[in-house]
């Protein structure tokens, strides 16, 4: 198992970070799913043996949470949402001294720190000082100290936090590489629903240091029978509007001949196909548009706050 945690909890002083957490997941691409002040940094810190829950018992790639401290940390690769970057060091020194305090020889480290730099594309900038660094280089800066030693693991924090879109959507890519071609296994911390839905097969919702749900993202998503993903080849606007009149809502048209459509109580799919015909317009595809992710955390978090005691 990659997590097993047994009623976590954690509190500081009189308020509860995290209540009753229990996770029983297998290797994977994992998403950590919340809003600012969910518990998130406070479980990833647990998790990595810095910070002692205040009840519970948890393991990690077999590790006990209570005993593991420095070896849990050797098998583990963690990238901080702070910079903690050192002043007046070069990017290599930078990513070779993770490496040697995660237990690495000196030499074995800088080669690896050269390596890394270059898979990360930060190949030509190795030498230059970190204060010299951008938002994104920075980000995948400390990507590469959390991969300098190989580690099977990677628990990220935030990794495309200031990431303007371009460079948010290649630290993603590396991601997705990092776990399908080198099958690392990730636990990626976010408030960001998008870093998750493309990253991640599975998904925990936390709230409040609560766990809402969790599990693989298509199984907790509810399938829909109302709604629809419409592809249509043709003049669409007489079709669309017979639609309209038997109680179809258009609710999206991206002006290419696809739509998003809910169709009211009793509708049949076999209908589109007769009013096309009808038209004299062709069904290209035709798909159910089950629930997404951003509205899976939406509505766990709202049938949570209608259960709440008032």
């Amino acid at each position: 198992m990659f997590i097993e945690l047994t009623n976590i909890s954690r509190t500081f002083g009189q308020t509860q970070a995290l209540i009753d957490i229990n996770l029983k997941l297998e290797v994977g691409r994992i998403g950590l799913l919340g809003p600012n002040s969910a518990g998130k940094s406070t479980l990833m810190k647990i998790l990595l043996g810095l910070l002692p829950p205040s009840s519970g018992t948890g393991r990690v790639l077999d590790h006990d949470l209570a005993t593991a401290g420095v070896e849990l940390r050797r098998a583990i690769g963690y990238m901080s949402e702070a910079d903690a970057l050192v002043p007046g060091l070069q990017g290599a020194e930078y990513v070779a001294l993770a490496g040697e305090l995660y237990g690495m020889a000196r030499k074995q480290a800088l080669r690896r720190a050269h390596e890394v730099l270059t898979y990360l594309d930060l190949g030509d900038a190795r030498y230059r000082k970190l204060e010299e660094y951008s938002t994104g280089m920075k980000q995948r800066l400390k990507l590469a100290q959390a991969l300098v030693h190989d580690p099977p693991v990677l628990l990220l924090d935030e990794p495309t936090s200031g990431m303007d879109p371009a460079g948010r959507e290649g630290m993603l890519d590396l991601l997705v590489t990092l776990g399908k071609e080198h099958k690392k296994a990730i636990l990626l911390s976010t408030h960001l629903l998008g870093d998750i839905d493309k990253v991640c097969d599975a998904v925990i919702i936390l709230h409040h240091g609560r766990i809402l749900c969790q599990g693989p993202v298509q199984q907790l998503c509810q399938s829909r029978h109302d709604r629809y993903k419409l592809q249509i080849q043709g003049e669409p606007n007489a079709l669309l509007d017979d639609l309209r009149l038997e109680g179809v809502q258009v609710l999206h048209d991206n002006g290419r001949g696809e739509y998003r459509v809910q169709v009211p109580t009793g509708w049949t799919s076999q209908a589109f196909f007769k009013l096309a015909q009808v038209h004299e317009v062709v069904v290209r595809g035709l798909q159910a548009d089950n629930e997404d992710l951003e509205e899976l955390f939406h509505r766990v978090i709202s049938e949570n706050q209608s259960q709440a005691p008032s």
